[in-house]
């Protein structure tokens, strides 16, 4: 039973009323805590039992402490604080038993609990326990408060440093964008073809079915695939007639020439590899590594079926372009040999009226090819004449 202290000692009240929690099943002791902790100020509350207390943390989850009997009917005390540790973390629990048993006490104190007072105890014991838990309580949720203000902190710092790289990383594609279109001043029979094949480049990997990383490297690499020709001299690259085969080896070295280029910049090394491949071919035959099948990038292989896409539908000195059925039937025909078949079947199935709608996007200059990979898949938006 518990011992209450004679009324002559002075009372000392918190510095604000703590809401306190007291579950007992015997109701002479609950009603003695009961009157001790509020004759000192604090806010208590009564349950008989573990069923009755969960119900009262559901309404006041914001309960300063519980103290709890162990032994109790139904859900014991041991269970209560379970539940407690799991569904209400921030609120302590100090246990209070008339079972003096060492391994009912370091249970206790194993699943949680920050306490353990024996019965009988005094009223001194008693407020001195509800100090040291209440004390505890306090700075269990000063540190949760400092974790999430420090989380708030380290959110809003990232969310600002993705903006500027992100905002960087659109600063590089202007600059790109201006590289793309120098040479697309200097080898004028190619002029806009780096834009165009850009865009079905990125529509044929968004049926693909890549994410928008993988999307946004790809643009980068199909908008720079011939950058390697800066280096190619004039007397080739602007030659009216057919390459002789000194020329044709020469002309080749562009891969390797814009690999060289691009790869040096950091975030561009991935981009750097479709330069490298995009004329490689899915049967080995291509260069200027020979490389066959999955050895070619993803994104080289997409780039080689929106590749002949636009050379086959675009006008060259020499020829009239031809239509986009008549391109979309080359592709199919070249299926295993030039391009990876797994690529041809998703391409084929996109509607012709997809690239003519994005060609006619593209001439109207609506949109910078490279920020196509941040934005909604163009085609689908075309703007009336």
């Amino acid at each position: 039973m518990v011992q209450e202290e004679t009324q002559a000692q002075q009372d000392t009240f918190p510095s604000r009323a703590d809401h306190i929690l007291v579950v007992d099943d015997e109701s002479v002791v609950l009603g003695i805590v009961v009157a001790m902790l509020e004759r000192n100020g604090y806010d208590v509350s009564a349950a008989a039992d573990a069923e009755h207390a969960l119900l009262h943390l559901q309404d006041d989850p914001g309960c300063d402490l519980v103290l709890s009997d162990v032994i109790m009917p139904g859900v014991d005390g041991l269970s209560l604080l379970d539940i407690i540790c799991s569904n209400y973390p921030g609120v302590p629990v100090v246990m209070l038993t008339g079972v003096q048993d060492i391994h009912v006490a370091t249970n206790a104190f194993r699943r949680g609990a920050i306490d353990y007072l024996l019965k009988p105890f005094d009223r001194t014991q008693l407020l001195s326990v509800v100090a040291r838990a209440l004390e505890h309580g306090q700075l269990l949720k000063q540190n949760a408060a400092y974790h999430q203000n420090l989380e708030d902190i380290i959110c809003a710092r990232t969310s600002r440093l993705r903006s500027t790289m992100l905002d960087l990383e659109r600063s590089y594609d202007f600059t790109l964008e201006a590289m793309g279109d120098a040479l697309d001043l200097r080898d004028t029979e190619t002029e806009g073809h780096s834009r165009r094949v850009t865009a079905y480049t990125i529509a044929l990997a968004r049926e693909v079915g890549l994410d928008t990383e993988r999307l946004r490297t790809i643009a980068r690499g199909a908008f720079l695939h011939d950058i390697g020709k800066i280096a190619t001299p004039d007397r080739i690259l602007l030659k009216p007639g057919k390459l002789d085969p000194d020329e044709i080896e020469i002309m080749r070295e562009h891969c390797t020439r814009g690999y060289e280029m691009v790869r040096k910049i950091p975030f561009l090394r991935e981009a750097a590899e479709i330069v490298y491949s995009h004329q490689e071919t899915f049967d080995g035959n291509g260069y200027p590594r020979g490389l066959c099948g999955e050895e070619i990038p993803l994104g080289a292989r997409i780039f080689a079926i929106a590749d002949t896409l636009d050379a086959v539908t675009s006008d060259r000195p020499y020829r009239k372009g031809r239509s986009f059925s008549d391109a979309c039937a080359e592709i199919a025909r070249c299926s295993g040999t030039q391009f990876d078949p797994t690529i041809v079947k998703v391409f084929l199935s996109m509607p012709n009226e997809l690239w003519s709608d994005m060609r006619r996007e593209v001439e109207r200059g609506y949109f910078n090819p490279l920020a196509l990979s941040y934005s909604q898949p163009v085609g689908l938006n075309v703007a009336s004449d």
